[in-house]
């Protein structure tokens, strides 16, 4: 596992929960979406910090990505719930294949 297939996968998810977090505020039942928007939004944030940890190669790099798969298993597993949206499932495939890479760069 590269250094950057990480940050590519980061990058990818961030933007697949932008995304998502946007798509989920336009849907009717807006109620219903608040989890998958707040972790969408939390998970976006991790990915960005864990892109930015690898490419500068931080001290506490393995601990932001680890934390960072952590987010992304949660965010996945919310989105996956929601299995009418395709924004949500196209969200959560994002999430378990960075969450999978960042742990395996860092193992």
């Amino acid at each position: 596992m590269t250094y950057e297939e990480c940050v590519k996968a980061c990058l990818e998810c961030m933007e697949a929960c932008n995304y998502c977090f946007d798509a989920c505020l336009k849907e009717d039942d807006v109620k219903m979406m608040v989890d998958c928007i707040r972790l969408d939004r939390e998970c976006a944030d991790i990915c960005s910090l864990a892109a930015k940890a690898i490419q500068s190669n931080s001290p506490v790099m393995k601990e932001i990505c680890l934390l960072c798969a952590e987010i992304c298993e949660k965010c996945g597993e919310e989105c996956k719930k929601h299995s009418h949206h395709e924004h949500c499932q196209k969200c959560a495939e994002s999430c378990f294949k960075c969450a999978e890479i960042c742990r395996k760069m860092v193992s």
